[in-house]
């Protein structure tokens, strides 16, 4: 059995809050620190871009492959040991990153160990948001994922800043050794907290490894495609080796599991509207989210004329909003409610999508700023109560679950999302381009109008998608399983299934 509220002091549930979200700054952290460190990779080692990406691109396809597989064994046998290994495999490959490719001056090494530290990273990330579901009174379960979005949200923005000047004023190495001290922290810290607990299911089953290896074949070939696809071409055999191998293996898994009784995803979970609702909520608003993150660079200096260092400070603004905003639902979840938080945070992003609209050469900077701050805003309103729901809504004994599912739906959608505005971007761009007759020889103004004509049609994309999460947010309800009630809650809960 899980250990109860009451055997847990505020002296634990704040070092647990400590350990949980140490864990998502630095899982955060990670995906953004490294890629401001990547030319300088290339220089050192003599080797061109496309191939010293595979430093970003092993570390996600492991990540999102392996995230599912930890949360179910999870479930299985506890928590705590999941996440505690999880640290120790990630920070030692943070060690492997910094050391071994000077060591042995080879590339191979530093791919290599990405592996190992993503393989660390899958461990905590799945368990992060069902340490909360897992540990934490209602009461306090809405400012404690509030915070978790916080450290997320902190660790997103802090890594291009971060990583920049370790690269500069130390070496790349220290992008990677920066994460060492961290994790002993929290090690000590999780060792201490973290009450030990036994596996939910007292009898279970096999474990379900086709289920497992189905999983990380099919995430893993559909991330690839979509990580290569721009590069290489989507027609390339390779990218369209990889797409079929996840439709045919992403298709074969649902079959599979739903054959299962205790399978790796449990796809019936889905048969509740609300749960699909509020994953499909998370899903649309983190696919949103990470294509126009990574489009809003070009905007600013392309169209702009920014430097990098001023574009990389502008953007700060979504993810200082978001720390702001997802404190914030912390705090009001409990009095306003999950629903009613997504459905302000799902309006404000429709809002800031909608004031994109505007962007020009013109636009002042006081504007785009306003306009990031809207949009950050918004989705760590969402997010937060978003989780909170989603996890909620699942039985204890598919926290584990749950919570690796709602990391999935936050790397793949992302992912999918700046392949999908890149791909409409470069389209709208040679659309009007070839209409006008536009060359590269054609007066600078002409190329600028030909780009930001581009921009305008993506922001038109994004708005309208960001109408479904509108909707979505409206048609999702709070709903609380039976296992994750209080007693004195229980009475007045509203129960799923």
């Amino acid at each position: 059995m899980h250990p109860s509220n009451g055997d847990l002091t505020q002296r634990h549930y704040t070092l647990i809050l400590i350990s949980i979200s140490l864990a998502t700054f630095m899982t955060a952290l990670d995906g953004t620190i490294v890629n401001i460190a990547l030319p300088t990779i290339s220089e050192i080692f003599n080797l061109p871009s496309t191939t010293v990406a595979w430093v970003a691109t092993a570390y996600l396809l492991v990540l999102t492959g392996c995230v599912l597989i930890f949360g179910k064994m999870a479930d299985r046998i506890g928590f705590k040991i999941i996440f505690l290994a999880g640290f120790g495999v990630f920070t030692a490959g943070s060690f492997f990153c910094g050391f071994f490719p000077e060591f042995f001056n080879s590339f191979d090494t530093l791919i290599a160990s990405r592996v190992v530290q993503a393989i660390g990273g899958a461990m905590i990330g799945a368990i992060a948001p069902a340490l909360v579901a897992a540990f934490f009174p209602m009461k306090m379960k809405g400012k404690a994922m509030g915070m978790v979005t916080m450290f997320a949200a902190l660790g997103t923005a802090a890594g291009p800043i971060l990583g920049g000047v370790l690269t500069q004023y130390l070496s790349w190495n220290w992008i990677f050794y920066i994460n060492v001290p961290v994790g002993i922290a929290a090690i000590l810290i999780g060792s201490y907290a973290i009450p030990a607990s036994p596996a939910a299911q007292a009898t279970p089953s096999p474990f379900d490894r086709l289920g497992a290896l189905l999983v990380f074949i099919g995430l893993g070939s559909l991330i690839y495609a979509v990580s290569e696809g721009s590069t290489l071409g989507w027609t390339d055999p390779t990218i369209m080796a990889a797409l079929a191998a996840a439709v045919i293996t992403l298709g074969y898994l649902v079959l599979h599991e739903l054959k299962m009784s205790d399978p790796l995803l449990d796809f019936r979970l889905f048969a509740n509207r609300n749960f699909l609702y509020v994953n499909l909520m998370l899903i649309l608003s983190y696919f949103l989210f990470g294509g126009v993150n990574y489009l809003l660079p070009f905007f600013l200096e392309l169209v702009k004329g920014l430097d990098p260092s001023t574009s990389g400070f502008v953007l700060t603004a979504l993810s200082v909003a978001m720390m702001v905003s997802g404190l914030l639902a912390g705090m009001l979840i409990n009095s306003i409610g999950n629903r009613k938080l997504c459905i302000t945070g799902a309006i404000a992003v429709s809002a800031g999508y909608l004031m994109f609209q505007f962007f020009s050469a013109d636009s002042s900077m006081l504007y785009i700023v306003g306009t990031l701050a809207v949009v950050g805003f918004g989705v760590g309103l969402l997010v937060s109560p978003g989780t909170n729901m989603a996890m909620s809504m699942a039985s204890r004994d598919k926290h584990g679950m749950v919570s690796s599912l709602i990391n999935v739906e936050r790397y793949g959608p992302m992912t999918l999302g700046i392949s999908f505005i890149s791909m409409i971007f470069i389209q709208a761009m040679l659309t009007v381009g070839t209409h006008r007759h536009v060359t590269e020889s054609s007066p600078a103004n002409i190329r600028i109008d030909v780009l930001a004509t581009g921009f305008d049609l993506v922001f038109v994309a994004v708005f309208i998608i960001s109408l479904a999460v509108v909707a979505l947010a409206f048609l999702s309800r709070d709903e609380v399983h039976a296992d994750n009630l209080d007693e004195e809650t229980l009475e007045t809960a509203v129960v799923g299934v």
